[in-house]
């Protein structure tokens, strides 16, 4: 018999912690998670993180299912700070096309909550062979040497069986942006004075 799991199940099983669902409740987990993943936060790593944007030559990102959604976030905030930002296609063939382009200098974020998929094995161990640095928001604390990126940013979602929730990596994502803007200094101040000049010349009404 084949075990249950999947979204549904996991869903279900937040739902079923407590006889009524309470939004307040829900809310107040996440500050708890957003705590833990505080907690348990590598501040060494997560300024090496920010450097390592801010002075990368390109900058892709890959992010397959619930977390192409966090992959467009931080694709879209920094591109407005001005660097050379793209996404890398969810998998296949197209995936592979866009590696060989990829070496010293570049940098590769992915997403790899729970466990990591072909895509994500591919993209590391690319890395290690052409060179190009790897940045990963996982959500396992222990990482086998083979599925470790140059840099791991924790973040704690819950236990495996509930609903795991985008609020504490989104969270950590924002706040390496920030830091990011912070490391680029003027640079990246300048490149958001030009989008809101542009945005003012071209689009009056927004």
């Amino acid at each position: 018999m084949e075990q249950a799991s999947g979204p549904a199940v996991k869903i279900a099983g937040t739902l079923h912690r407590e006889e009524h669902f309470s939004p307040v409740g829900f809310l107040q987990q996440q500050q708890l998670y957003l705590q833990k993943t505080a907690e348990q936060l590598d501040e060494a790593t997560f300024d090496r993180a920010a450097q390592t944007i801010a002075q990368a030559k390109r900058i892709l990102i890959y992010g397959k299912k619930a977390s192409s959604s966090l992959a467009q976030l931080i694709y879209f905030r920094l591109r407005r700070l001005g660097l050379q930002v793209s996404l890398l296609p969810p998998g296949g063939s197209e995936l592979l096309e866009g590696l060989g382009q990829i070496g010293e200098g570049d940098l590769v974020i992915l997403f790899s909550f729970s466990k990591l998929s072909r895509e994500g094995k591919i993209l590391l161990e690319q890395g290690r062979k052409a060179g190009y640095q790897t940045l990963a928001f996982v959500s396992r604390t222990c990482l086998p040497p083979e599925e470790s990126a140059d840099m791991n940013l924790f973040v704690y979602r819950g236990t495996e069986k509930e609903y795991h929730s985008m609020a504490a990596p989104t969270a950590l994502l924002d706040a390496l942006v920030v830091a990011v803007t912070k490391q680029m200094g003027a640079d990246g101040v300048a490149a958001l004075k030009t989008l809101h000049e542009l945005k003012k010349t071209y689009f009056l009404d927004s």
